[in-house]
C-alpha cells in the first residue's frame, strides 16, 4: 500500500462530491484475516459447509478482541480520520460495534430500507435519531473482512445522497428526529442519485459522511460477507459556526447541503436552531 495513498486534496474532493471514499488495504491482511477467523466462530457455522448457513443475517455484537481493537487504527485510517473529520477532533475506536453478517440465502432480508444512521436515543425513544450537526457520530464506517463482489449483498449507496440530507434536517433543528421519521423523506430527495457498492475484499474500508443514504440487500452470491459498520465517535461536536473558518470536509457538506457554501454567523445559527 502506498503510504501517501490517501494524503492531500484528492481524498478531500472525492469525499465532498461523493459522500464517501474507499480505502484499499486500509487494514493489514493478517489482521483482517483474524477478524474473519473470530467472526466465523461467533456464528457457529461451518466457513466450508453451506448446509450450516441457515440465516440471511448472523449479527454479532461488539468483539474487543486483539484484531478488532487493531483494524481501525492503521496509520492510513488515521491520516484519512485527521482529513475528514479534523485533527483532534475524532476518538479513537478499540472496538467494532455490531456485525451483520450476511449469507447467501432465500429468504429476504427485513433491514433493506434506505436510510442514514442514528446516533443518539432521546430519553422514552425507540429508534436512533440525528440532527443537523451529526451529534454524537463523525463518520459512518465500513471494513470489509470477505471479499464482496456484486452479487454478495454489498451496501447499496447513493452517490452524493450527503448533500440532500441537511435540508431534511433542517427543519427539526438541535432536537433532531428519528430514523423511522426521516426515512420516506430521504428516499424522496436522494432518488435522483446514481448508485454505488460497497464492494472490496478483507482489509478494505469505506469512510463516509454521516448524512450518506444507504441500505443493504439480499445476498445472490455463493459466499457470506463479513462487515463491519462501526461510527467514528467525535472528541467535540461538530459546530455550525466556527469563529476561526477551520471547518472540516464533515462540515463543509452539511453547509453547501445547506446551500450556504459561505455563510454568515446568523443565518448558520438560524439552521441550527429551528424548530
Amino acid at each position: 500500500m502506498d503510504d501517501n495513498a490517501y494524503d492531500g486534496p484528492a481524498l478531500v474532493s472525492r469525499f465532498l462530491r461523493d459522500g464517501f471514499v474507499k480505502l484499499e488495504g486500509a487494514v493489514a491482511p493478517r489482521v483482517a484475516a483474524d477478524c474473519a477467523r473470530l467472526l466465523w466462530r461467533e456464528t457457529g457455522c461451518d466457513p466450508d459447509d453451506p448446509a450450516t448457513w441457515t440465516q440471511p443475517v448472523h449479527w454479532v455484537p461488539g468483539m474487543g478482541q486483539g484484531p478488532f481493537a487493531a483494524a481501525p487504527n492503521s496509520p492510513a485510517l488515521h491520516r484519512a480520520y485527521d482529513l475528514l473529520v479534523g485533527e483532534g477532533r475524532w476518538e479513537p475506536r478499540y472496538s467494532l460495534g455490531t456485525f451483520p453478517l450476511r449469507f447467501p440465502h432465500a429468504e429476504e432480508p427485513a433491514d433493506a430500507g434506505w436510510h442514514i444512521e442514528g446516533s443518539y436515543l432521546p430519553e422514552g425513544e425507540s429508534w436512533y435519531f440525528t440532527n443537523l450537526w451529526s451529534r454524537d457520530r463523525a463518520l459512518l464506517m465500513l471494513f470489509l473482512f470477505s471479499e464482496v463482489g456484486e452479487e454478495d449483498a454489498p451496501t447499496r449507496i447513493r452517490v452524493g445522497s450527503h448533500l440532500d440530507v441537511p435540508k431534511v434536517l433542517e427543519p427539526y433543528g438541535e432536537a433532531g428526529a428519528s430514523g423511522l421519521t426521516l426515512a420516506p423523506e430521504l428516499v424522496a430527495a436522494s432518488a435522483h442519485r446514481p448508485l454505488a457498492y460497497a464492494t472490496g475484499s478483507p482489509g478494505d474500508v469505506y469512510l463516509c459522511h454521516p448524512f450518506l443514504v444507504h441500505a443493504a440487500q439480499p445476498h445472490h452470491g455463493t459466499r457470506p460477507r463479513f462487515l463491519a459498520q462501526p461510527p467514528l465517535m467525535p472528541a467535540a461536536p461538530y459546530e455550525p459556526v466556527r469563529a476561526d473558518g477551520a471547518y472540516s470536509p464533515v462540515e463543509i457538506a452539511i453547509r453547501r447541503g445547506l446551500g450556504q457554501d459561505t455563510p454568515g454567523p446568523d443565518g448558520l445559527r438560524r439552521a441550527y436552531s429551528a424548530g
